[in-house]
């Protein structure tokens, strides 16, 4: 009886995974566009690290100067975390393991999502699952297609960096990699407890965001990690995993018990739940009559996400305000390092080139936000919800131009109020201040006009403007530390906006990027106009 029992046990387990093995080709085969860029960029940004630091300090002395300046600066140990050691592998573990963490996070939680609660709320799971597809087979393929990314990354952390230390190479792309899957079943749990696909990644991204500001406060407080918050957070794990710097393996088993549980947790929930539904119950709707127009639909459906950035961005020019002064101590004399916030920022004093530097990085990040607000059309479309709005007496344009509205006015909104942060946080020129974050705002619009080119033109191949922006954000994060040629990093409307504060202002750059983006949008709004709509 008990082999008998157990044979049932297995054929059971066997049955919830059936067709696992098509599901995870297929996904493969659908982020066979969006998991090389990911990774790819992340691993650019770390393997073109060591290059970097070498060039900008080239000495033992200057590096171990670089690590006693950062043992007493908490606004930049709140920013990119404490360092343990002044070799290069460990020079670059601390510039860049916290971002590379998270770049991994994010993308596995969009891989999770997409894969989960975005099909069975298309109704595609439904499909799917009349076939002979097993009950945790969905859930099962997305998890190990977010392990598939993280592990290519892993390898080529692992393989590019290993000339500097092989084992700290081998903990950096663990921990990373680890993180990550952290992460991917995080979101398997909160795809599991909501019903809406946007939810999930919302709230999922804002457990990272949460993460991130764990660590910086710890780091802030202390200068080897040691702090409780630091502990709290995964992305502070990262750190006192302390790759290149007497590696702490058991760290790595944290992670991978954190991770381990998680999917227990999310296996469990998605055993116990009908498809389609969720743990957590759906707020009923508004009353009748307080959605009477399409821009009031667009609004209920992404004021979330525009209260989230907004909060987001005033909080990051607070603590880059706040970071000004330390900054210009830290480069001191460095005359590379200088030479690389000049780059970014300008050729005006150290102060206002560093503090154009900020706000173009803020700008870039920016870009995310509009393409993310532009695509939420895309979803729309393709999960059938934008058909019963349009069977009504509600044109394409109008319904498209409610998103717009918020997808374009809200990145002029987040670029304010980081203004507003950035000037509360440095106490000094705030007018200048505001003026040079609002002149990103044409720069952020033109790759909000690709993404809506995109949607209306190629529908099908619109998250390509997730390459877009991510294409921008390497060019303007790690181009200017690579000495990339101008005409390169003319590439992006970014590198044609006046460095401000310290620059002159020019108003020809505005205007034209402006031009541009109404014509992307014309453009993409007309193949709207004209096309079948997607499903």
């Amino acid at each position: 009886m008990t082999a008998v029992a157990s044979a049932g046990v297995r054929s059971g387990g066997a049955r919830q995974l059936a067709g696992t093995g098509t599901l995870l080709r297929f996904a493969l085969r659908r982020d066979r566009v969006m998991i090389p860029v990911w990774v790819a960029v992340n691993a650019l940004m770390v393997l073109s690290m060591p290059g970097t630091i070498e060039g900008l300090y080239g000495t033992a002395a200057e590096r171990a100067d670089l690590v006693r300046q950062m043992e007493t600066n908490s606004s930049l140990r709140a920013m990119v975390g404490p360092v343990f050691d002044d070799s290069l592998g460990a020079l670059t573990a601390w510039r860049v393991g916290v971002y590379a963490a998270a770049l991994a996070a994010v993308m596995s939680l969009l891989i999770v999502v997409r894969h989960t609660r975005d099909e069975e709320e298309s109704g595609r799971q439904e499909v799917v699952a009349s076939g002979m597809v097993g009950r945790r087979a969905a859930l099962t393929a997305a998890l190990l297609t977010a392990a598939v990314a993280n592990g290519v990354l892993a390898l080529l952390v692992v393989a590019g960096l290993a000339g500097q230390g092989a084992a700290g190479a081998l903990a950096l792309g663990l921990g990373v990699a680890g993180v990550g899957m952290l992460f991917a079943t995080m979101a398997a749990i909160v795809a599991q407890l909501t019903e809406s696909a946007r939810l999930a990644r919302g709230l999922t991204a804002a457990v990272l965001g949460a993460a991130f500001v764990l660590r910086a406060a710890g780091d802030s407080a202390t200068a080897d990690g040691s702090s409780v918050l630091t502990w709290l957070s995964p992305l502070g794990w990262l750190e006192n995993l302390r790759a290149f710097a007497a590696e702490r393996w058991w760290v790595l088993l944290l992670i991978a018990g954190a991770a381990v549980v998680q999917g227990v947790v999310a296996y469990e929930l998605a055993g116990r739940r009908d498809l389609g539904m969720s743990f957590l119950p759906t707020r009923p709707g508004p009353a009748a009559g307080r959605l009477r127009t399409a821009g009031a639909l667009a609004w209920r459906l992404q004021r979330g996400g525009v209260l989230g950035w907004s909060i987001g961005f005033l909080l990051a020019g607070v603590v880059y305000g706040s970071m000004t002064e330390g900054a210009a101590d830290l480069v001191g004399d460095n005359e590379q390092a200088r030479g690389i916030i000049e780059r970014m920022g300008g050729q005006a004093g150290l102060t206002d080139a560093f503090v154009s530097a900020m706000v173009g990085m803020l700008g870039l990040i920016a870009a995310l936000y509009v393409v993310a607000s532009v695509l939420r059309l895309n979803g729309e479309e393709t999960s059938g919800r934008a058909e019963p709005v349009l069977a009504g007496a509600v044109g394409r344009l109008r319904w498209a131009a409610g998103h717009l509205v918020i997808a374009f006015g809200g990145a002029a909104l987040i670029m304010l109020l980081a203004g507003l942060g950035f000037a509360l946080g440095y106490g000094q020129d705030a007018g200048a201040i505001l003026g040079a974050c609002l002149v990103q705002v044409p720069a952020v619009w033109v790759i909000g006009g690709a993404a809506v080119l995109l949607h209306g033109v190629l529908p099908r191949g619109a998250v390509a403007a997730w390459g877009v922006a991510g294409a921008v954000l390497l060019l303007g994060w790690v181009g200017p530390a690579l000495d990339v040629p101008q005409s390169v990093l003319d590439v992006s409307p970014f590198g044609h906006l006046p460095k401000l504060p310290g620059g002159e202002m020019s108003w020809s750059p505005v205007l034209v990027l402006t031009s541009i983006a109404v014509v992307l949008v014309g453009t993409g709004l007309a193949g709207l106009r004209r096309r079948d709509m997607t499903t």
